[in-house]
């Protein structure tokens, strides 16, 4: 089968789509045919380096393939021994952890554990299906760090981001005033997500709490009150003025995935796709991802 990987650190000149053996699935695992794969930030991370920088994977040492793609919406095409409630044909959505693994999510069939499975969202586009599994798994998280009561005040830096954008959505279900950062091009999005808006440059102080999507570091304790709480995706910031700082860590977790999906197929979610790309073209999914100003997430058809 095909698949998105790479042998050196360094930018998407690195990346090449190469035949590599078809993997089984094992007890209590499925297999599934890839019809949609995301590309998200971590995926340019990986690909540069900077997650072994971060201590996230582990050094290459030797020759060595690593792929890449976190989440997958496609078809069960193979159970393994164990398995129950899952058939071939059924189509599914997942989140594979790829910090350090021959192959990710961006390949034509991939091997998950059954539990991390959730049902692909009825009457979503397959593409849209694929940008829900990492983001709205990190958003969810993030909000059970946060612990916020309903009618708390919450601001979420890059509210238009991948995960900013579940994060306000799932924040304005719970019943918190949430405000959120974007920019002139994104404002009316997040606006219909139901956030206010403001800029980066003008933040309000004495908010609840804070979930930084954006890797703002320290900066990001400024505008939570005394006692109040601060959570990150990207890296622990030390608190201090007493407030909580949490760095949420995202798992997969079929449960609460299946949850957001129906919220997907409900409508109750929105999953803006930009653009997609055939397999072939990985490296122009990466040079425009970095760009930046995508107003979408972009996605790899296999």
């Amino acid at each position: 089968m095909r698949a998105v990987v790479f042998r050196e650190f360094g930018g998407p000149e690195v990346l090449e789509v190469a035949d590599v053996p078809e993997p089984a699935p094992g007890p209590g695992e499925v297999r599934i045919a890839v019809e949609a794969a995301a590309v998200n930030p971590i995926d340019l991370a990986t690909r540069a380096g900077f997650t072994v920088q971060a201590g996230l994977a582990p050094a290459p040492q030797g020759d060595f393939r690593r792929g890449l793609g976190w989440d997958v919406a496609g078809r069960i095409d193979a159970v393994g021994d164990g398995v129950d409630g899952l058939r071939p044909g059924d189509a599914v959505i997942t989140m594979l952890p790829a910090f350090a693994v021959p192959v990710g999510a961006q390949a034509e069939r991939v091997v998950v554990p059954a539990a991390d499975v959730a049902p692909a969202p009825e009457g979503v586009e397959t593409a849209a299906a694929a940008t829900l599994a990492l983001n709205a798994l990190t958003a969810a998280a993030a909000l059970d760090d946060l612990a916020a009561p309903a009618g708390a005040t919450l601001l979420v830096i890059g509210g238009a981001g991948g995960v900013g954008a579940f994060a306000v959505q799932l924040g304005v279900r719970a019943g918190l005033r949430v405000i959120a950062t974007a920019s002139e091009r994104d404002e009316a999005a997040v606006r219909g997500y139901g956030a206010e808006v403001v800029c980066r440059d003008a933040l309000p102080t004495g908010v609840d709490a804070v979930l930084d999507t954006a890797a703002t570091g320290a900066a990001a304790l400024a505008p939570v009150r005394d006692g109040g709480t601060l959570v990150t995706v990207a890296g622990p910031v030390p608190a201090e003025r007493g407030i909580r700082s949490v760095q949420t860590i995202v798992r997969p977790d079929g449960g609460r995935l299946t949850e957001l999906s129906a919220l997907a197929a409900k409508g109750e979610l929105t999953l803006p796709v930009a653009t997609t790309y055939p397999l072939d073209d990985v490296a122009a999914a990466h040079e425009r991802l970095a760009a930046g100003g995508v107003g979408g997430r972009l996605v790899l058809l296999p």
